[in-house]
């Protein structure tokens, strides 16, 4: 199998769960692994486990010319404002993954989410790439603007948020370039200038690749069920008690997310 890299965005409140997300990836990953990103802030916590868990850790404003604080990206929802710029960062860092390492493919992993079964991102040179059926409009609409056409997904009920995905970085440039020329500027500058600010989610890295891909390449790709479970957060810390084989023997899950806004 070809050698891959792991990039996974993190802040201090992911702690708790990255350690066990890390362990899963060594044990759960199938392929030869190259390096392991943890791309965050500067924090001496984070760097701490990089090098306890031996990883390498990337300054996330080392990344883009751009960082956090230039993105402003405050929408409003149930008349409450929030701060959504760290959000939003994340994705754009993600989509920089092609940038980082030197194996022709990564994974990028949300820190909040552990595999529990073994996976295996590449066959027969086909990408696979886990979806699920769902429609949300905002994804599909930013990603008309940005590509010039409708997301092919939809029409396939395939909805590619999955909180992991597999990119090829010839396919990702390729994305990228493509969308720097149609508009004329950087293809983040594109993403922030296509997407309605006034929405609580307006874009999707994950949604915008996977779509390119039905797409454009539809033979270099598997689809395959992403069966995750979403769990609260405090329930990481009873992780040990979980039975993780259960988990997919019966109900066929491959991972578990522990998600913070889910206490």
């Amino acid at each position: 199998m070809n050698k891959i890299d792991v990039l996974i965005p993190v802040i201090e409140k992911d702690l708790d769960v990255l350690p066990h997300a890390i362990d899963a990836v060594r044990k759960q990953v199938r392929h030869p692994l190259g390096e392991i990103f943890i791309v965050a802030p500067q924090s001496a916590k984070i760097r701490d486990l990089c090098s306890a868990r031996k990883c390498s850790f990337v300054d996330e404003n080392s990344v883009l010319p751009l960082t956090k604080k230039d993105l402003n990206y405050t929408p409003t929802r149930n008349n409450v404002t929030v701060d959504r710029s760290g959000w939003l960062f994340q994705q754009l860092l993600k989509l920089s993954g092609d940038t980082l390492g030197s194996s022709e493919g990564f994974l990028v992993l949300d820190a909040d989410t552990v595999l529990i079964h073994p996976h295996v991102f590449e066959y027969n040179d086909k990408s696979i790439l886990f979806c699920r059926t769902l429609y949300y409009r905002p994804y599909f609409s930013t990603y008309k603007k940005l590509l010039g056409e409708e997301a092919p997904g939809p029409a396939q009920s395939l909805f590619f948020v999955s909180h992991y995905m597999y990119f090829k970085k010839k396919r990702l440039y390729e994305l990228k370039k493509f969308i720097a020329s149609r508009h004329a500027t950087n293809w983040y500058m594109a993403i922030l200038n296509s997407m309605n600010k006034r929405q609580w989610d307006s874009f999707s890295e994950y949604e915008t690749y996977g779509n390119f891909m039905l797409k454009n390449y539809p033979q270099e790709i598997i689809l395959k069920p992403r069966r995750n479970l979403s769990l609260k957060r405090s329930s990481i810390h009873n992780i040990g008690k979980i039975d993780l084989n259960q988990l997919f023997k019966k109900h066929g899950i491959r991972s578990v997310s522990f998600h913070s806004w889910n206490k």
